[in-house]
Formats: structure tokens, C-alpha cells, sequence
């Protein structure tokens, strides 16, 4: 006969994979409701959102990371993240993510263009993340172009559970603490570790996390809170402010 903590405990379990199975099921449904959802990738939206500040009428330095659903079924799922930089007195920002395109014929993961900072990502509008301006941003982003050169993955890329977009913008974080850089938790791939590690600064620098491989994990900070990574989805709990973290929704209450 099972102990009323044994009981508790088999519910818990149960109940795990009950809430992400409806979680991905609202995602879908939001996800195939939304007019901006593109169908096609050739004729999906990918001007600029208007929000990087215009480099002829800005002198002081900027830096911003963004966030966007990505396309096709793995918006269900997640987003894809970037970083923009525009130095002081620079006419143009540099855009420096990780795709997967190309890559199994020979080109760079880590890509670092003069594309569009601020564009819709296949129909779907960016939001930003973190943004700096002035000193502190133009002593930062020559910080985030070294850890860029260092990223180990340069040349690969994994959907799931990574390295992918989300391992290099999480690890650039890493890297540069001061950013203090939150990744939404539906940036999938963003607790796959570098170098096989098992224990890491979280992305923003405020707290620790422990990874299997992106799999499976624990990641406990001020600025995530508390999420549980289950086969790269998460599940979390954020106090400051409150909000509750779930697979394909991401986070449901104040902030971000």
C-alpha cells in the first residue's frame, strides 16, 4: 500500500507530462491562429520591426538581443535568438546569430552580417530582449565580439537539443556577465552547455545551472528563477516578478 508521500509523489510525476502535453497543444493552436504565422519562406515577411535605432541619427553605440518564433512547426516549440551591435559612430549594425542553413554544405554556423538588425523572422515580429546605449554598451559589444570568436560550435549546428541559435546567443551571455541577459525559456537549446560541461553560470550571470547534454536539468537564479529542463523544454517559476514558465507558451505573468 503506498504512503500518502509515495501517492504525492506518483502525482507529481503523472502530472509532469500532462501539463507540457496541454502547454504544447495551446501553443499549437495559438501558433496556427495567428495571422502573422507564414507559410512560406520565400514570400514570408523580413523588413525591419523599426525597433534598432536608425545608425544616421544615433552616434552613441547600441547593442540589443532579439527574440522571434521561428519558422514553420518549430515556432510551436520556440524562438530563435540574435544579437545587433552598432558601435559608436558606426553607420550600419553587425547581426550575429547562428543558422542551421547551409551548414551541412560547408558554410559557418556563426554568422556575422550587415543583415537587417531589427527584421521579422520569417513573418514573425522580433521582440527585444536586453537593449544598452552609450559607454556601457560600446564597452560590452567589444566583449560580445570576442566571445563570438570563441564560441566552440563555429561550424556546427543541431536543431535539438543543440548547439543551435539559442546555445550561441545563451553563451555569449555566459561569457558576459554584465549583460545580464534572461533567455525566454522556449529559447530551446539555450542550456545545451559548450565543451561538454556539466555546470555553468545561468545565461544572465545571476545564478547556476546544472545540464545533461541540454536534455535534462536545473537552473536556479535570480533572474530565471527556478526552471526545470525536460528533454529541452522547460518548466519554471519566477519570483521577481511572478510568473509561471511553460513549454511553447513561455512565461505567464508579469515582465517578459
Amino acid at each position: 500500500m503506498l504512503t500518502p508521500t509515495t501517492r504525492r509523489r506518483l502525482y507529481l510525476i503523472l502530472l509532469l507530462p500532462v501539463l507540457i502535453g496541454l502547454s504544447l497543444l495551446m501553443s499549437l493552436a495559438l501558433r496556427a491562429a495567428d495571422p502573422a504565422r507564414a507559410a512560406d519562406w520565400q514570400t514570408a515577411r523580413n523588413d525591419s520591426s523599426h525597433q534598432a535605432p536608425d545608425p544616421a541619427t544615433t552616434q552613441e553605440a547600441v547593442l540589443q538581443v532579439y527574440a522571434a518564433r521561428a519558422f514553420s512547426w518549430r515556432g510551436v516549440f520556440g524562438v530563435h535568438t540574435w544579437f545587433a551591435v552598432k558601435p559608436a559612430g558606426a553607420d550600419h549594425y553587425l547581426r550575429l546569430e547562428v543558422m542551421g542553413w547551409g551548414v551541412r554544405y560547408g558554410q559557418p554556423a556563426v554568422r556575422i552580417s550587415r543583415y537587417t538588425p531589427d527584421a521579422y523572422w520569417f513573418g514573425s515580429r522580433p521582440r527585444i530582449l536586453l537593449e544598452l546605449r552609450g559607454a556601457r554598451a560600446s564597452r560590452l559589444i567589444a566583449d560580445v565580439m570576442r566571445a563570438a570568436a570563441q564560441y566552440p560550435y563555429p561550424d556546427s549546428y543541431r536543431i535539438w537539443p543543440g548547439p543551435n541559435s539559442n546555445t550561441f546567443t545563451a553563451y555569449l551571455g555566459r561569457q558576459v556577465p554584465e549583460l545580464g541577459l534572461e533567455l525566454p525559456a522556449i529559447a530551446i537549446g539555450k542550456d545545451y552547455l559548450t565543451n561538454g560541461d556539466f555546470l555553468a553560470n545561468a545565461p544572465s550571470g545571476t545564478g547556476k545551472q546544472i545540464s545533461l547534454y541540454g536534455l535534462a536539468g536545473l537552473t536556479v537564479a535570480v533572474e530565471e528563477g527556478v526552471e526545470l529542463n525536460i528533454l529541452g523544454l522547460t518548466l519554471g517559476l519566477d519570483l521577481f516578478p511572478p510568473a509561471l514558465k511553460l513549454p511553447g507558451i513561455g512565461r505567464l505573468g508579469a515582465g517578459m
